[in-house]
């Protein structure tokens, strides 16, 4: 089981993905303006590989995106490439 939690400050955050309460990844961004997040970096522990939890962090931002009503620039490489592929996730990007 999986549970993924986020921390803020206003200025940065971060989604932390957890596997029975053992970091399995994270996902960080920075928040432009009050309209606008940039994912800057998304990593998963390689022995978490291959479980999709990249992408996973990357759906959380979406939600959140969406619940916030703002946008989302994916600078991350990663990130990136799963916008790309997605053309359901499209709203929220910049």
């Amino acid at each position: 089981m999986i549970r993924i939690e986020q921390k803020d400050n206003g200025k940065k955050g971060r989604f932390i993905l957890y596997e029975k309460d053992k970091k399995a990844g994270e996902m960080t961004y920075v928040w432009v303006d009050d309209y606008k997040i940039i994912i800057d970096h998304t990593e998963v522990d390689p022995a978490y590989g291959g479980k999709g939890y990249g992408k996973e962090l990357v759906l959380k931002a979406v939600d959140f995106a969406r619940k916030q009503d703002i946008k989302i620039i994916p600078l991350c490489p990663f990130a990136k490439k799963v916008f790309d592929k997605d053309p359901d996730i499209q709203d929220v990007r910049f």
